[in-house]
């Protein structure tokens, strides 16, 4: 990165799957961009492409620590400061959920002092995992939930609530500018091969024409929002002037059952690979469905991108990571 005074966005957590998109969108809109990321959970790879860009920054370190002085020295450049750092997928967050709490929580207060010092607008992506396993449907922003606070899931669900508390706290009390994103179920190339979500896992299973695991019966729903679409969600949100006092629910309101999604990707993938049912995980979410009324009211965003193009999209890219992971798929993706 030049060494000029010129405005610069700090994205914590952008080597990830959704951070290393966002990193590569904000580039295209001229921004000055520093990815802080621990890798522990995210790929170096992911910004590959990014590495070398004359308006690009990656440093290593975990945001539960204290923050490094190649970020410090930039604090009265810094005007905006994107917080995604934390494993985002149940086999990932549960592996560590002491690490996954103090993520949330300390991470998060670290972030939010950094743009309180630099008067930065900060954007919290919080999750709808705060809305655990619904007892109101559609979920609106005002739905306070039904979540475990002692179950498995509870280190990042209870985490990001508590991030949301911390973030809304500093915008009360006039201390950041903050935006809050309540994130559903995302998709799209740059995803973990094992991050155990759905998506990776029903068409990785498909490629390499595996049993496909499915949790439960099926019939639990989820609905399912392409990586561009989010992150245009996400700077729409922090790009406007008239959202910062209530978190902003982004994602795809098309519902469809855990089933329908394997019937789409058998379809897209050709697989004659069996299906196979497991328990259904501790406090799991049987219904998900974002209301985002508020997100098109207020920043004018609705998901465009149809499930069919995004998921052959997605297929695609992880058949040409099989083949470099040297776990080569047995079947080819369909045309979109």
């Amino acid at each position: 990165m030049d060494t000029n005074d010129a405005p610069v966005t700090l994205v914590a957590g952008g080597a990830g799957f959704i951070g290393s998109h966002l990193c590569q969108a904000l580039l295209e809109r001229g921004e000055h961009v520093v990815c802080l990321d621990n890798l522990q959970t995210s790929r170096a790879t992911n910004v590959d492409d990014l590495i070398g860009h004359p308006r690009f920054t990656f440093v290593k370190a975990d945001v539960i620590e204290k923050l490094p002085a190649t970020v410090t020295a930039l604090t009265r450049r810094i005007t905006r400061v994107y917080n995604l750092a934390c494993a985002a997928s149940p086999p990932h967050y549960q592996a560590d959920p002491e690490h996954t709490m103090l993520t949330c929580v300390v991470g998060t207060d670290h972030l939010l002092r950094l743009a309180e010092q630099s008067g930065a607008r900060f954007l919290l992506t919080s999750t709808s995992e705060v809305y655990g396993d619904p007892e109101v449907h559609p979920q609106r922003e005002d739905y306070r939930g039904a979540v475990s606070c002692t179950g498995p899931r509870a280190c990042y669900d209870e985490g990001k609530r508590a991030a949301e508390a911390m973030a809304l706290d500093f915008a009360r009390l006039g201390r950041a500018d903050v935006r809050v994103a309540r994130i559903f179920n995302t998709y799209g190339p740059r995803m973990h091969p094992d991050d155990g979500r759905v998506v990776s896992n029903f068409i990785c299973q498909a490629l390499t024409g595996d049993t496909i695991t499915v949790y439960g019966d099926g019939s639990q729903t989820r609905s399912f929002c392409y990586v561009s679409d989010l992150v245009d969600g996400l700077i729409r949100l922090m790009d406007s002037e008239t959202v910062g006092s209530e978190p902003v629910n982004l994602g795809n309101p098309n519902e469809m059952t855990v089933s329908d999604l394997v019937t789409r990707i058998v379809a897209l993938t050709g697989t004659t690979a069996q299906v196979d049912y497991h328990p259904l995980p501790v406090d799991d979410p049987r219904r998900r469905k974002p209301d985002i009324t508020r997100a098109q009211t207020m920043l004018g965003w609705a998901p465009l991108v149809p499930l069919e193009e995004g998921l052959s999209r997605t297929c695609t890219w992880f058949a040409q990571e099989l083949r470099q992971a040297d776990r080569m798929p047995l079947l080819s993706v369909a045309a979109e």
